[in-house]
């Protein structure tokens, strides 16, 4: 799975004194950097420049920003129409908008139209989602986005990406400048620990192994890799989890998951996101069909979320480290009667 020690990509100090920060600020910066290497990269914004970040490409490159106004229909199929004239858009709002709202003409003239381009005329319009997640917190259930990774997955064509941490939605945003076709890149706005480091690898389409282990493998994505992290931790006398950052849930990297499950037997699926639909949908079809397992989902259990302070709604929706220690647990029981 890549690595020998998967703990050399991740901050020191990761479990006593870890830093936080937004997984936002890591579009804003990789949307500079992709302006900065390539010409033809276009911003949109539906008047969320702050939020988003993408004002941070606003100040740099005025000439290349459009700001679209509260109209994500008319973004979503304005980048579609200047994708076609060659150049790579990304367009920027809240994940419960966009998707949310626009998402058939996301269907109709993005991932429709790329998927019958032929190689080198692909629709290159990228989507950043942001206040993703029932961490938007006060913002309440209208504002927090949580089946947005399971519209966007079912698209043909469609990439999706859930960064880990800030430093991981940078490296995100600047691969998805480069690489072909339409990319959904779901973020939030609360502090979430900024656990990885420049030298932690990342690919489109790869897991990275955080945490060897042999007796259970966590998969997670977002703010609940370090969650993973934390219960492995907390575990590690009696249970030794693996942790894979599965930051790619389309396309799901299948050769590394196999691995892991038929090396630990049993998985535990995490995220904050419906466990209908997103990294835990992925999972279950394609690991039920390859080497059928125990699997247990960690996630938001079919509701709609509801306003409160980001860490005390992780703990109501059951998104907590003790949360993935408990399904560890039941995997790992349910593993042993086979």
């Amino acid at each position: 799975m890549g690595t020998i020690n998967p703990q050399a990509y991740l901050r020191e100090k990761l479990y006593t004194e870890i830093k936080k920060a937004k997984t936002r600020d890591g579009y804003g910066k990789g949307l500079v950097k992709a302006g900065e290497k390539f010409s033809n990269v276009i911003v949109l914004c539906a008047d969320l420049s702050e939020s988003t970040r993408s004002q941070w490409f606003q100040r740099k490159f005025p000439d290349r920003y459009v700001q679209v106004g509260v109209a994500e229909q008319n973004m979503a199929s304005l980048a579609s129409g200047m994708s076609a004239a060659g150049k790579v858009v990304f367009i920027s709002s809240y994940a419960a908008f966009s998707p949310g709202r626009n998402n058939e003409q996301i269907r109709t003239t993005i991932s429709y139209n790329n998927w019958h381009s032929p190689p080198g005329k692909e629709i290159n319009v990228k989507m950043g989602g942001a206040h993703a997640g029932i961490s938007v917190g006060p913002d309440g259930a209208t504002h927090q986005a949580l089946e947005d990774v399971g519209l966007m997955r079912l698209q043909p064509g469609m990439k999706v990406i859930v960064p880990c941490d800030d430093g991981e939605c940078e490296k995100a945003t600047f691969a998805a400048a480069e690489t072909p076709g339409p990319v959904y890149i779901r973020f939030g706005r609360a502090e979430y620990p900024s656990i990885t480091t420049e030298k932690t690898p990342f690919q489109i389409g790869k897991i990275t192994e955080f945490r060897t282990g042999k007796d259970c493998t966590i998969i997670a994505n977002g703010p609940l890799v370090y969650e993973a992290l934390v219960a492995a931790k907390k575990l590690e006398k009696k249970i030794d989890c693996q942790v894979l950052n599965c930051h790619t849930v389309k396309p799901l990297d299948e050769k590394t998951l196999l691995e892991a499950v038929k090396k630990t037997g049993c998985v535990v699926t995490a995220e904050e996101h419906q466990w209908q639909g997103g990294l835990a949908g992925a999972v279950c079809e394609y690991v039920s069909g390859a080497y059928p397992v125990p699997i247990l989902r960690v996630g938001v259990k079919d509701r709609f979320g509801e306003s409160g302070e980001p860490d005390e709604l992780m703990k109501v929706f059951g998104l907590t480290a003790e949360d993935i220690i408990k399904a560890v647990k039941e995997a790992v029981a349910m593993k042993k009667k086979i």
